[in-house]
């Protein structure tokens, strides 16, 4: 068992059990660059604040930057007897350096040193998740503009509803995906707040300067209260929030792709490199990849629930149940991760069958409200244009036939308002085209939209 650090108060060894039911080495040996990083600026301040002999700082950083390099190059492997990661990362620095790898925790707690990686370390993995809703959503984009002008049936309550473009469609999923970039934003502004010189809870009797410190962390600012920096996990919560949301729209758009490709729909074909078959029934081919994906949604839920869970009932300061926020915050990001970057490829190779989308759109009467429309555009009101509508709808039931095929008589029997030019309001391009409001499904907003993505995108990479 490796040496404790803080084994002087105590005249016995911890018991196995009892320190393997402690330790966190397997979960927080992630952040071995953060915690290393954030000694190297801890180590720094040390020495221009004259804390430490500024010699003693050169050594401890360069040491630092000795034990990166080893740690990377697999030179050095991880202790999984040690307790953390940060103790791991101290206790080489000490055999190596002596005396001067003992210096480098002046004016430094566990606790401050902790969030303050978590910090750095969540930074990094939102700028990750960021990029790959990205590219995600680019792909997206992507395929809008490909199907523009491809009609397909809009639902609501699974119904078919209205005639609108493929390219509408995707574009939604879109909209969900850069409200997600901007609560990360967001949410990394709020985790950029550095926590070192916090201490346990009540900052040090030391001359540190938090400020220089931040500032080489690339900090945007220092924690105002330090019984505050070392027992908030808000951040933490909050990524989860904002990853179990970001889940939750992917979940949809893995929905669509399941029923899509069901024999049903027929909408969509998945890449065979993207798809799975039945030990028994050699037929299949299964959209494994999205049942996955809406699956592990239940993960990021959990996620959040225990994290809230956890903090719910604690008093100030720390306490060692946070120890528990990061088996939880880092599967929701590893999962959010693995799901994005699996989605954007899985869209890349996919085939969408337009005819059939175009064919099932010629059913369920998605024209009806456009034929109401109509007649309100010729001056009827509109609650006895949408009862005319609804009767002719009827009549097509009981008669087998669909609007278009109503012939001109058995629409004037309805209302003598008809004319000929009911065919083209009906049409369902020209229903879908219509659409002329602002956001709408209509060729030229859809055009107008795949623009400002493109834009709102090109914006986050600058």
């Amino acid at each position: 068992m490796a040496q404790q650090m803080w084994a002087g108060r105590f005249a016995k060894t911890i018991d196995q059990a009892a320190n393997d039911f402690n330790a966190s080495i397997r979960v927080d040996c992630r952040m071995y660059r953060s915690d290393i990083v954030a000694s190297i600026a801890h180590a720094g301040m040390l020495g221009a604040q004259g804390i430490i002999d500024p010699r003693d700082a050169e050594r401890l950083q360069q040491g630092l930057a000795d034990v990166l390099a080893d740690l990377e190059s697999g030179a050095l492997q991880i202790d999984p007897q040690a307790e953390d990661i940060h103790m791991f990362v101290e206790q080489v620095l000490t055999e190596r350096l002596g005396d001067v790898g003992k210096r480098l925790h002046t004016a430094r707690s566990r606790n401050d040193q902790v969030a303050t990686d978590l910090r750095l370390h969540l930074m990094e993995q939102i700028d990750e998740i960021d990029g790959a809703i990205g590219a995600l959503a680019a792909q997206l984009v992507e395929q809008a503009e490909r199907y523009a002008d491809d009609i397909m049936t809009g639902y609501t309550h699974l119904q078919r509803a209205q005639p609108i473009s493929v390219g509408h469609y995707f574009l939604a999923y879109v909209q969900m995906l850069l409200r997600d970039c901007d609560r990360l934003a967001d949410c990394r502004r709020r985790t950029s707040v550095c926590p070192l010189g916090a201490c346990a809870l009540a900052g040090t009797t030391y001359p540190i300067d938090r400020q220089a410190t931040a500032r080489a962390l690339g900090f945007a600012a220092v924690g105002a209260n330090s019984i505050d920096c070392v027992s908030d996990r808000d951040f933490v919560i909050e990524l989860a929030a904002d990853v179990a949301m970001i889940m939750m729209h992917l979940s949809r758009l893995a929905e669509e792709v399941i029923l899509w490709c069901s024999s049903e729909f027929g909408y969509m074909e998945l890449d065979d490199a993207f798809a799975t078959g039945s030990s028994i029934m050699p037929q299949k081919k299964n959209p494994d990849i999205a049942e996955l994906v809406r699956g592990k949604t239940g993960r990021a839920y959990g996620n959040l629930m225990t994290l809230l869970s956890v903090m719910k009932g604690l008093p100030l300061a720390y306490n060692k149940d946070m120890q528990e926020d990061k088996e939880s915050i880092f599967d929701s990001v590893d999962t959010v991760l693995a799901c994005l970057r699996i989605l954007t490829p899985m869209f890349a190779g996919a085939k969408l069958r337009t005819d059939v989308m175009a064919k099932a759109a010629e059913k369920g009467f998605i024209n009806a409200t456009d034929c109401a429309d109509y007649l309100t555009k010729k001056g009827v009101p509109f609650r006895q244009a949408y009862k005319t509508s609804g009767q002719l709808v009827a009549y097509c039931i009981a008669h087998g036939k669909s609007l278009n095929e109503l012939s001109l008589d058995e629409f004037r029997s309805a209302d003598a308002n008809f004319d000929e030019d009911i065919y083209r309001a009906i049409d369902l391009r020209a229903c879908a085209a219509s659409r002329i409001s602002e956001g709408g499904g209509g060729v030229a907003s859809v055009r107008s939209q795949i623009a400002q993505c493109k834009l709102a995108l090109q914006a986050r990479t600058e």
